[in-house]
C-alpha cells in the first residue's frame, strides 16, 4: 500500500520551546509555569502552535478519512495529534474526556477508534500488549 505523508498529524511545533526542558521553559516564560507540563490546551509557545491549532487540522484530517470510505486507516503520529483527536472527537462528552486529557500515551502504543458520521468509537486506547 502507498505511504501518505500528512503534515496535519504531525506534532505540535513548539516553536521557541524546541529544545528546552520543562524548567528551562518556567524560567524563560514564568505565565506558562503556572499551568504546569501538561497544560498543553493553555499555552502557546512562541512561534508554535497552540491546542486548538492542532485540534483544527486534526479534525480536517479526520473528515477527510470519513469522507474517503476507506474501511481501515493507519496514522502513526504522536501524543500532541492524539489528544488532539480525542478531544475533537469527544468534545460534547466533556467529563469523559477529562479523564482521557490525563492520558499519557506510550510510545508503539496502538489506539484504534471505529469513526462513523456522527462521531467515533473508541476500541483500544494505548493498547501496548504487543509489547509483552
Amino acid at each position: 500500500m502507498p505511504i501518505e505523508r500528512d503534515p496535519r498529524w504531525r506534532e505540535f511545533a513548539f516553536g521557541e520551546w524546541e529544545g528546552l526542558t520543562w524548567e528551562q521553559i518556567a524560567a524563560r516564560w514564568p505565565a506558562a509555569a503556572q499551568h504546569g507540563l501538561t497544560a498543553a490546551k493553555r499555552y502557546e509557545p512562541p512561534g508554535g502552535d497552540t491546542f486548538e491549532a492542532v485540534c483544527r487540522r486534526v479534525c480536517e484530517a479526520l473528515d477527510e478519512m470519513r469522507a474517503s470510505n476507506l474501511e481501515r486507516v493507519l496514522v502513526v503520529t504522536h501524543a500532541g495529534p492524539l489528544h488532539a483527536m480525542l478531544h475533537s472527537i469527544f468534545r460534547e462528552r466533556l467529563t469523559e474526556m477529562e479523564q482521557l486529557v490525563g492520558l499519557r500515551f506510550s510510545p508503539a502504543g496502538i489506539t484504534r477508534l471505529r469513526l462513523d458520521p456522527d462521531g467515533a468509537e473508541i476500541l483500544a486506547l494505548n493498547d501496548v500488549a504487543h509489547l509483552l
